[in-house]
Parts: structure tokens; sequence; C-alpha cells
């Protein structure tokens, strides 16, 4: 394949986070071109010259097209959309918008599905110790448990109520979900464990159309409030909540738990992959269960070593952070206190990737965007829907 049609094809990697969709079928792409020595010089169209999502954009279009086998170098450069490019643009996203589901959970709250191709590589640990390590920082933090049949978010929380509901002005049933204080920040926390009724060793048994149907469930009918950070434990593997989550909430962003070894690497690249094409912005990579320190100070790679360098390569994102092995992350998740809450090293890893989360420059998806704010101001030249 010529290098320039091998670009043009990782540029679909790339995702426009306010529409939801690759920037190759959105028509941004307007021209690629290779030299002699490799390097690539790409040009995408915006719909406005002073786009919030321009650094965003740069970033992971250098990304996806630096790992083109022949590209040396990648220099991205900007331009703008004619009226019927930015009308034909917004025609695709908007009948791409047809399927959401109504929620409660703000625009501005940046929505984050922690993610694995399989089982075993700590998904769920990940997910509780990063909302911890966020709510940690001040914020306000949505935790919702979508592993229907394998919930294990309100054990490593340390949350043992259930969720309270009552019915709204129009008569609606409204679920709240559990509230937990994390310093001078807090957890909102929704599970299948926190439904009255379930029971930790009672088995849920629900077919696929089901299990889909309960994290719509959690998504539409909760009142969430006002939330920073709204964190989803996934299911291991690529099957039915995960092509259900890419529908009604396409705005969420993805980040893959591996552990370092290459058959666990090589299953994650699947998950990172289904993302892709469900149109979903895989944010990055954690590496867990990196290594073991013993108190006397020697580290052994007990799974490998890798993994998650190779996992982000691969994919063409940042390895956002890198869990060492520890036994106070399993201890805290079967007490109820998080590793994230001490000075363990698996803790303070927790801790840092918080720190890089929050530093990502993710705008908040919201109408203030610029192909957010062109979609409302083209209604009316589309037509009804």
């Amino acid at each position: 394949m010529p290098i320039d049609q091998a670009v043009h094809d990782a540029l679909r990697g790339v995702i426009d986070p306010e529409l939801g969709d690759n920037i190759v079928d959105l028509g941004m792409v307007k021209r690629i071109e290779i030299a002699d020595d490799g390097r690539a010089d790409i040009t995408i169209s915006l719909t406005t010259a002073g786009c919030p999502l321009r650094a965003q954009l740069m970033d992971d279009v250098r990304r996806h097209a630096s790992k083109v086998p022949g590209v040396s170098e990648v220099a991205v450069h900007f331009g703008e959309m004619t009226a019927d490019q930015k009308k034909s643009l917004m025609a695709r996203a908007r009948w791409k918008a047809r399927d959401p589901i109504p929620t409660d959970i703000p625009m501005t709250t940046r929505v984050i599905a922690v993610a694995s191709g399989k089982g075993g590589v700590g998904k769920s640990s990940v997910s509780a110790n990063l909302a911890v390590a966020l709510a940690s920082r001040g914020l306000i933090v949505g935790v919702l448990d979508a592993d229907i049949g394998g919930y294990s978010i309100p054990r490593m929380l340390g949350i043992d109520g259930k969720v309270s509901a009552d019915k709204d002005s129009d008569g609606a049933v409204r679920m709240h979900p559990i509230e937990k204080r994390i310093g001078d920040g807090t957890l909102r926390v929704v599970s299948m464990g926190s439904i009255e009724g379930a029971e930790e060793d009672e088995a849920i048994m629900l077919r696929g159309l089901m299990l889909n149907r309960a994290v719509q469930h959690f998504l539409e009918d909760v009142a969430w409030g006002d939330l920073d950070y709204l964190i989803i434990d996934m299911p291991p593997g690529t099957s039915d909540i995960q092509m259900g989550l890419a529908r009604m909430l396409p705005r969420s962003e993805v980040v893959i738990v591996t552990t370092p070894a290459l058959g666990a690497q090589k299953v994650a690249t699947r998950a990172a992959d289904m993302a892709q094409k469900g149109y979903l912005r895989v944010a990055g990579v954690i590496e867990n269960m990196t290594s073991f320190t013993c108190t006397h100070g020697d580290t052994y790679a007990l799974f490998g070593e890798g993994g998650g360098e190779r996992l982000a390569a691969d994919i063409g994102v940042p390895l956002l952070g890198q869990i060492p092995l520890s036994p106070a992350v399993a201890s805290g998740g079967d007490s109820g206190a998080p590793v994230a809450l001490s000075d363990d090293p698996a803790g303070v890893a927790f801790v840092e990737l918080a720190d890089v989360i929050t530093a990502q420059e993710v705008p908040a998806t919201e109408m203030a965007g610029c192909t957010a704010r062109l979609l409302e101001s083209v209604e009316a030249a589309l037509g009804p829907k």
C-alpha cells in the first residue's frame, strides 16, 4: 500500500470527540503529502479557524500518522472548511447522533470508560482507584459499574448501602447514586450490587439484551447531578455492553487496561479496535501489575515487560501510567479502603495517573465547542430530521 494511503487509513483512528466520528469520514482530511525522506505533511480542515479542539486533533493526528511504516516525521497544518463542506459534515454528524439516549449526565462531564480485552488484568481496581484519586482532588466523580454480572465496585469502594429511588414531577422513577465523601471530593456510585435485592454471592443471570438495558437504565434513569468525571467500569471483552455504550453515550473516551504480558496486550488490542470502530476516542493505555518490588529492594517483572508500551505504540495513543504489582491493591479492594488513599507505591502511581488524566487537554463537550456550535447553527438549513 502506498504510504499516503496508509496514512489516510491510519487517520480513521482520529476521532472528533464532539461529533463522535473519525476525521476521514467527516471530510476533515484535506491533503496528505509524503516527501522522499518520509516526512508527512497533513492538512486538516476545521469548521472554524479557532476551534478549541485544534491542539487535541494535532496531537492525535501525529500519533496515528507517525506509526505508519516509512513515515519519519509528521507536520500538521490546518485550514478551514467551505460552507458546503460544513453542511455535509453536520448532516453526517446529526445522522450519527440520532441514537444517543437522554441522560442526566452534564455535557461538561468527562466520561471515561475503563475497558480491557480480557478479565484478570485489574480493570475494576483501576476504575475504583482512579475514581478515588480524582475525587481526592476535590472533584465530584461518578462511578458506573457496567460489569452487570461481575460487579465488584461496591466492595472495592467500601459501599454497603443501596441506591434510593423516587418519582419526579412527571411520575418517572429516578434513582439516586450512593454518595461517599473522599476528602473534599465526592463519589457517586451506581452498581448492580447497590440495587435492592441484589446479593454479592448470587448470580445475575441476564441475556445480552437485558445486560445492555441495565446499563441504559443506569445512564437514563439515574439523577447523577453535577459531575466532573464519570468513570465507567466496563465488563471485559467486546460484546453487547461495549457496543451499546458507543451508541448510548458516544462522547465517552476509552482507556485500555493491560498487563505487561504479550498475550494480554494482544487481547487488549481488540478492545481498542472495537472502541475505534464504534467511533469512541481512545484516550490512552494503563499498564497494571507492571512489576513487584520486594522489601529488600529487588524488582521482579512477574508478568513480563513492555506490554503497555507496545499496546500504546500499536494503537497510536499515550501510555497514561504504570501501576506496580502490590499486595495493598488487593487488600484495599477487599476491605473497601482503596490503595489510592495510601502512600503505597501503587497508591502513588494512581495519584500520578489522576494527574495525567486531569492534565490531558480534552475540552468539555458542550455547545460552546466549534463543531457542536456549528451543528446548532445549521439545523434550519439542513431541514427536519
